[in-house]
């Protein structure tokens, strides 16, 4: 099918990409530059110029597509409430192009924050709301898509998708104890993450666009919990520094914005949807991916 693919330049959406064309897919990819054209180019995709902001490029992409897959977000956690919002907006402007059809829409968000120290299952629904949590804007849009009859189904992502080229919360985790000289956790460090490869994601999403169910949500869940202090001593070997604990009052001087993440218990599980779309993850797990690659620990 030809699939209209949002963030198609970025960490996940890149590898979504490959992933649509090597089984046969054809892929519309938004590009808001010269240089995301070329990549996509490159890849053997369609361009579609436009940005998340674009509601028109959007809702023309949707139009030109046999499904839809929306992994773009615009990555500004200093003014975090603003750009879930543009979510919102860009979740229903692809959704209004999809009215009345069969045409599917994956959307992205989450795990971390579906169940805090309670085990997540793809039928935890969130108790928060947006007012509470802006990023939860992506699954209330999604439900008001679902209830206008549109075919949308969600991918919750592992706060850590990693693998070569990742800049998301681990790389983020490594900056900081190069930069004050040791690798931390909070208190005992057992809180929980859960983990996937970006390439096991990839093949999520295209399942999910080939056999997920109208309203589901799958979870892109390889590791089902990983405790923090042990991502800190992977990261405190590698660097060489002191792996070192710190208090609740501390967190926030030492991690900064990421203190709250940093001291989540998020555990969830992917039961269900390796059940329902045959998804077996096969990639190296995170902490692996972390002692063996390159990447993570180059300067």
């Amino acid at each position: 099918m030809r699939v209209f693919v949002t963030g198609a330049t970025g960490f996940v959406g890149s590898a979504v990409v490959r992933e649509l064309i090597g089984a046969g897919h054809q892929v519309l990819g938004l590009a808001r530059s010269d240089a995301a054209a070329q990549s996509l180019g490159a890849a053997g995709a369609q361009v579609h110029r436009g940005d998340l902001q674009d509601l028109d490029s959007l809702r023309s992409g949707a139009a030109a597509a046999e499904g839809v897959i929306h992994t773009g977000f615009i990555h500004d956690f200093h003014n975090f409430k603003a750009v879930c919002e543009i979510e919102r907006h860009a979740i229903e402007a692809l959704g209004a192009a999809l009215v009345g059809s069969e045409r599917r829409l994956i959307v992205t968000s989450g795990t971390l924050l579906l169940s805090p120290g309670r085990l997540a299952t793809e039928d935890t629904v969130l108790a928060m709301t947006s007012r509470e949590m802006p990023r939860v804007a992506t699954e209330e849009a999604a439900q008001a898509l679902t209830a206008q009859g549109v075919n949308v189904a969600g991918v919750r992502l592992s706060p850590s998708v990693h693998g070569d080229t990742d800049h998301g919360f681990v790389p983020m985790l490594i900056n900081i104890a190069r930069e004050k000289g040791v690798s931390a956790y909070v208190g005992d460090g057992l809180n929980r993450w859960t983990a996937v490869h970006r390439l096991d994601a990839a093949r999520l999403y295209r399942l999910a666009l080939e056999k997920g169910t109208p309203g589901a949500r799958y979870h892109g869940v390889d590791e089902q919990e990983i405790a923090f202090r042990d991502i800190a001593e992977v990261i405190g070997k590698r660097l060489n520094v002191p792996v070192v604990s710190k208090s609740p009052g501390e967190a926030a001087e030492h991690f900064g914005w990421l203190a709250a993440f940093a001291q989540i218990d998020g555990p969830a599980s992917s039961e269900r949807t390796r059940e329902q779309l045959g998804w077996q993850p096969a990639q190296p797990r995170l902490l692996a991916d972390l002692q063996q690659s390159e990447h993570y620990f180059k300067i």
